[in-house]
């Protein structure tokens, strides 16, 4: 998308102008001058068609007074004669037409790519937001904001530049005429109607955003609550939770239905009172044309002509109202996602950071500190090395701290104090993708798209081919569970991979991570999940994933990590143990005492 802008998001709109202003470099951006041309000569065409439509009624009542025998048309005109001058009116018509589509054709590849260009902005921008943010929003109220925002650009450029514009165009146009041709009585109830539509509109129209909005945000939670209990279809069954789920989800939809009846209420009152102020109008002024015919001082073509403005200005004025609310609502949708483009991101590159330069992959916490809230610290001074192609396991009891050593690895949160360093470099001063791209990650519950097995595990490397996925996939020593599915690799793995077993999908996990080939690999309770005969196969994929690399381990089943380099046993946010399986067995403390309820555990099963 050439010469496409970037707009910042420093500054929260609050009202409607203020995200105008943030529109408008989208449409008029200052390092495209094409796009520039293409909008300025669409305004032209713009205009072009509305002096052609207005003029449509003015040569229809000229053509009725050439048939009347009293011809008040131009010299120049009366050339062509009464049926000349029907053409003529014809072709102002088809004019007027042809230039409004001629419109369409120039601006719709800017729009588009405005469109697209904010779109992609807002993707990128909820991308780039923090882990914190991400578990505290719901994904269906986000899509919905992002939705609406973006189609919310779309109305406010068709509706308030080829529409609202254009339209008071089209009145000025039609009050100078009428008002210079039969004088001020009719330019006074004309403006009087046109003034009193307009007031009565946006008055209404105001009334109205505030119970759309109410309507919207009722939307926007009833659409929460349906795709929280789509992407958790599983436990709702576990639990027996139809019923449940189905009256939170009515309730949530009562409510909404009581603001959508409301909605609909006012729009009648709305469309009502329009159409009193425009019959008013058109009446007052046909009875002042019906007056000047009788008395001479206006011809019938005038007569004609007047009924004719009023008629076909009837139609834009009747469609203010929808362009108004459209507009309204538009603003309001735009400015919610105008709202989640001023969410500031938690974690963000230092400016010209380098990239991080794995060179043999040593991971050393420093004096660590981390707390997600200041009064509940989590980690309190952790000091700890990782060398280079060694494998380190931290165990400890739920809500030890372990799990939030490998999100600070990954940056998903920044330290509250001391350091994390990969090779000796601070990664607080390394771009994110660089240290992304240098951590693989083996989760508790590999998540997969729901797309083919081919594409989840090429997703591990931009680019791969199909021999490199295969291979891949033998790694991980699920190429032959594939390769025995009906479609192999092009198998669908349905949404979040619930088509496939949970050791099924590890593995796929490790084929991605494998594929990624990162020095320094990350196993957060990769095997926790599973049960013991699943977690035998896993563990040799594990150890072939783990061979050249640094591996850090957070488990909980002590089994999968005897022989690790070095163990670490954390509680309440301290190394309380450290040193090797047998070492760590030896001291019978902690450890050992873990070990021996384990032990129990898997006796007993």
């Amino acid at each position: 998308m050439r010469g496409r802008v970037s707009v910042t998001t420093t500054e929260k709109p609050k009202n409607g102008m203020r995200v105008i202003r943030r529109v408008i470099p989208y449409f008029w951006p200052k390092d495209d001058a094409s796009v520039r041309v293409r909008v300025v000569i669409a305004l032209i065409v713009l205009a072009l068609s509305k002096a052609m439509l207005a003029s449509a009624p003015l040569v229809y009542g000229w053509a009725v007074d050439a048939l009347s025998d009293a011809p008040t048309a131009p010299t120049f005109m009366l050339a062509i004669g009464s049926l000349g001058l029907v053409v003529a009116y014809g072709i102002a018509r088809i004019s007027a037409s042809g230039f409004q589509q001629l419109r369409n054709v120039v601006f719709a590849p800017v729009s588009n790519a405005a469109l697209r260009a904010l779109a992609l902005e807002t993707f990128n921008h909820i991308h780039a937001l923090s882990m914190r943010y991400h578990i505290t929003r719901k994904t269906g109220g986000l899509s919905r904001i992002m939705e609406r925002g973006v189609k919310g650009v779309s109305f406010l450029l068709e509706f308030l530049v080829f529409s609202i514009g254009p339209l008071f165009l089209e009145l000025a146009i039609v009050l100078i005429i009428v008002g210079s041709k039969l004088g001020w009585p009719y330019l006074v109830v004309l403006l009087a109607t046109f003034v009193s539509y307009i007031v009565f509109t946006l008055k209404v129209t105001e009334w109205r955003v505030k119970i759309r909005k109410e309507m919207n945000d009722l939307d926007t939670d009833a659409n929460q609550k349906a795709v929280d209990s789509l992407l958790n279809f599983e436990t709702v069954k576990y639990f027996v939770a139809e019923k449940r789920e189905a009256a939170r989800y009515d309730k949530a939809m009562e409510g909404y239905e009581k603001a959508s009846v409301k909605t609909e209420t006012s729009l009648a009152f709305l469309n009502f009172g329009q159409t009193v102020i425009i019959t008013l109008g058109l009446v007052g002024s046909m009875l002042l044309a019906a007056w000047g015919v009788e008395n001479g001082t206006v011809t019938v073509g005038e007569f004609v002509m007047v009924n004719a403005f009023m008629i076909q200005i009837t139609m834009p004025l009747n469609f203010l109202g929808s362009m108004y609310r459209n507009i309204r609502q538009a603003l309001v949708d735009m400015e919610e996602m105008f709202d989640l483009l001023h969410q500031p991101a938690e974690i963000t590159d230092k400016p010209n950071a380098p990239d991080l330069n794995v060179t043999e992959g040593e991971v050393a916490l420093q004096a660590l500190e981390f707390a997600y809230d200041p009064s509940r610290p989590i980690l309190k001074g952790i000091d700890l090395t990782v060398p280079a192609g060694k494998t380190l396991a931290i165990v400890g009891h739920s809500g030890s701290g372990k799990s939030t050593i490998g999100r600070l690895l990954f940056r998903f949160y920044d330290v509250t104090g001391g350091s994390l360093k990969i090779d000796g470099q601070d990664i607080r001063g390394v771009t994110q993708e660089s240290l992304h791209k240098s951590i693989g990650v083996v989760p508790q519950d590999t998540v997969l798209f729901n797309d083919t097995i081919r594409y989840n595990i090429g997703y591990g490397r931009d680019g791969a081919t199909y021999d490199e996925i295969v291979a891949a996939a033998k790694k991980a020593r699920i190429h032959d569970f594939i390769e025995g599915l009906p479609d192999g690799y092009e198998t669908q793995v349905g949404e979040r991979g619930l088509k496939l077993s949970g050791g099924e999908k590890q593995r796929v996990g490790i084929a991605r991570t494998l594929l990624k080939d990162p020095p320094i690999l990350l196993l957060d309770e990769a095997t926790s999940a599973l049960d013991t005969q699943t977690e035998r196969n896993i563990l040799g994929a594990l150890k072939i994933a783990g061979e050249g690399r640094t591996v850090i381990t957070i488990a909980h089943r002590l089994s999968t990590i005897a022989d690790s380099d070095e163990i670490v046993v954390l509680e309440k946010g301290e190394i309380v143990e450290r040193g090797t399986h047998e070492e760590l067995l030896s001291r019978r403390a902690k450890y050992a005492a873990m070990w021996a309820a384990q032990a129990e555990d898997r006796d007993a099963a």
